[in-house]
């Protein structure tokens, strides 16, 4: 899927190279080198940028006890390097972890995840959160969703090339072309960025599950927090990184529903209580 992004932004700055300034090939590594550099940034900076972004403090032992000793004991049967421990002041209950390796990685919990669950279903949540910094899952999000921005920003200057008839090759059938990756390209960029997404969360779910040996706790959390978000989504931050959380906290529906950052809540919980079944728990 990420070799498909690539040759998407690839393909797109071919086409611009050939149509603003004559040379496919400049166009295309011009807009590679774009990706190359925003890449870059996203994998030494995205953890701070999105802890800033939802006004996430990190906490010590005295601050948070009750979520720090939930996070160590889920590091512990991980055997993981416990992680910095932050909490997000939204009643919308939700999570989510960032880092680009466990060695770095930050958990961060909102007010009102802490204020719904019972310690069992806070220990479900946290074993998907830190399954998610064990396999790397936030850097491979970071990066995905880099690369569909970026696809978008080189097709809006396609779009603007069709519009206003900016390029050197300036005739009917170029703009068409121009106009046609303009609207493709960002949709295919976000329907594989979105399957990534959901691919990671089950994974998440499942390593989670088996982490601590009780799926039922985890399948428990996420009929709440689905409850409990669309009773009172988030309030800061932005719709892109939604991907991010263990749950969407900007619930909507309708056509909104055909772009979802996660899976079904039903069908994850279906997968756990079938692990609990074959794990000989009911």
């Amino acid at each position: 899927m990420f070799l498909f992004m690539f040759g998407l932004f690839a393909a797109v700055g071919w086409i611009i190279g050939s149509y603003f300034i004559g040379d496919w090939l400049t166009g295309a590594l011009v807009f590679l080198a774009i990706a190359a550099a925003i890449n870059f940034i996203s994998y030494f900076y995205s953890s701070r940028i999105v802890l800033f972004t939802y006004r996430a403090k990190v906490v010590s032992e005295a601050e948070a006890p009750r979520l720090h000793r939930i996070v160590r004991g889920v590091a512990q049967k991980a055997d993981q390097p416990m992680p910095r421990v932050a909490i997000i002041p939204s009643p919308n209950p939700n999570a989510f972890a960032t880092g680009r390796s466990p060695r770095n990685a930050t958990v961060a919990a909102t007010k009102g995840i802490l204020d719904l669950l019972d310690d069992n279903e806070l220990e479900g949540v946290m074993a998907h959160e830190m399954a998610h910094v064990r396999n790397r899952d936030m850097l491979v999000m970071t990066i995905a969703a880099t690369l569909a921005g970026a696809i978008s920003f080189a097709a809006r200057w396609a779009l603007y090339g069709a519009m206003f008839g900016g390029g050197r090759n300036d005739n009917g059938g170029n703009a068409l072309i121009m106009l046609l990756v303009a609207v493709t390209a960002p949709i295919a960029a976000l329907l594989v960025q979105l399957a990534i997404s959901r691919n990671r969360e089950y994974g998440a779910d499942e390593a989670g599950a088996l982490m601590i040996g009780k799926p039922l706790y985890l399948a428990s959390a996420l009929r709440k927090l689905e409850e409990g978000s669309r009773r009172r989504p988030m309030q800061m931050g932005s719709p892109s990184s939604s991907s991010l959380f263990i749950v969407n906290p900007f619930q909507g529906g309708g056509f909104v529903s055909l772009f979802m950052t996660h899976p079904p809540v039903d069908k994850r919980i279906e997968r756990l209580r079938k692990m609990a079944g074959d794990m000989g728990q009911y």
